[in-house]
């Protein structure tokens, strides 16, 4: 295309937002977003049927028509119906569209009755840049899943802390499928059972043979109950002390990273030491953590050495390998929850359904 012909398509595309802002106002959220006492009960969003519509949006990075074409085929495979956002092959920098129009699809899509789940295509980054646009009354009042994982953890802690949904820290929807991960994850999203014991994958525990962050390694063992709370890592840390922090206090914290050298590990977990404190924390569940050792020819810390800075002075619960991050074989978690962590079992059971 040249440039007077990506100026013309810039153009239409200012255009076609203008009418669609103008008949929507889209950034709601220019007020501040009402508080919600951590006592407000938690609400679930309805179960995922088969033939139910999913919703596909590009709420972080953007995406492009093999990807979307790999999600549409992989939603279909699970038995369910794809609309696509509005925005969904908007491009803006390296984000899926401006701020307005990935709001526009996350609002379009939790307003829109006959979607039930609302799926993010990808993580990538931008998703922080939404959070105080958010009409978090509109999402509690119109409660549906929300799945992803990494970038989409910024939405993860910001509805659960202004809006109390429960959403889903699992694959996105251009994840590879995987047995495991597919078993898992229609469990949580469609079978609402009063227990749900998830244990580790035997996939991942074959690849430790060759890759040593594979395998589950337990910092202080036993058993502890709480929400489960997390994310991210990167996200994690960025939103401490903001409107949209999480609260781990007594809570089972989840982290997952992947990319990163150990020193910004090291960063991350002392901010979120230092911001509540992570011996408050009913335990530590570490993910897989991909490509964050050291990187280079200069001194540094392992992973496992960063990591244990931090979860050896603990005495609650505190492991590293477990089955979820940037991984083909991942389970999905209920933020909210409650679930209890079983070390010697190498288990997560949800003490309560997910979905209603």
């Amino acid at each position: 295309m040249d440039r007077t012909r990506m100026a013309i398509a810039h153009l239409m595309s200012r255009r076609r937002f203008g009418a669609l802002l103008a008949s929507s106002l889209a950034l709601p959220a220019l007020a501040a977003p009402s508080s919600r006492s951590s006592m407000t009960p938690l609400i679930k969003p309805p179960r995922l049927r088969k033939g139910d519509v999913i919703g596909l949006v590009a709420p972080g990075g953007y995406t492009s028509d093999a990807s979307i074409d790999k999600a549409v085929r992989h939603i279909e495979s699970l038995g369910f119906r794809v609309k696509q956002g509005a925005w969904l092959r908007e491009v803006w920098g390296n984000y899926g569209g401006t701020v307005a129009t990935r709001i526009a699809d996350l609002h379009a899509m939790f307003r829109d009755p006959e979607v039930k789940a609302i799926w993010a295509i990808r993580g990538g980054s931008g998703c922080i840049s939404l959070l105080k646009h958010l009409d978090y009354r509109l999402i509690r009042s119109h409660p549906k899943i929300l799945l992803g994982y990494s970038d989409i953890t910024a939405l993860h802690l910001a509805i659960a802390r202004h809006a109390g949904l429960v959403t889903f820290h699992g694959p996105v929807a251009t994840s590879t499928p995987s047995p495991y991960s597919d078993e898992h994850m229609l469990a949580v999203l469609t079978d609402p059972r009063p227990r749900y014991t998830i244990p580790m994958a035997p996939e991942n525990a074959q690849r430790a043979l060759q890759e040593p962050q594979y395998a589950v390694r337990t910092v202080h063992g036993g058993v502890a109950t709480g929400p489960l709370v997390g994310g991210n890592l990167s996200l994690i840390s960025a939103l401490a002390g903001t409107p949209y922090a999480a609260d781990y206090r007594g809570a089972i914290l989840f982290i997952e990273e992947v990319n990163e050298e150990p020193y910004r590990i090291d960063r991350w977990m002392t901010q979120l030491d230092l911001a509540l404190g992570l011996e408050r924390a009913a335990a530590l569940m570490i993910g897989i953590c991909e490509n964050c050792g050291p990187q280079g020819d200069g001194p540094s810390l392992t992973l496992d050495e960063t990591l244990d800075v931090h979860l050896q002075p603990l005495r609650v619960p505190a492991v590293t390998g477990y089955s979820f991050g940037h991984i083909r074989n991942q389970f999905t978690m209920p933020l909210g929850v409650r679930a209890t962590l079983d070390t010697g079992a190498q288990t997560l059971t949800l003490l309560e359904p997910a979905v209603s």
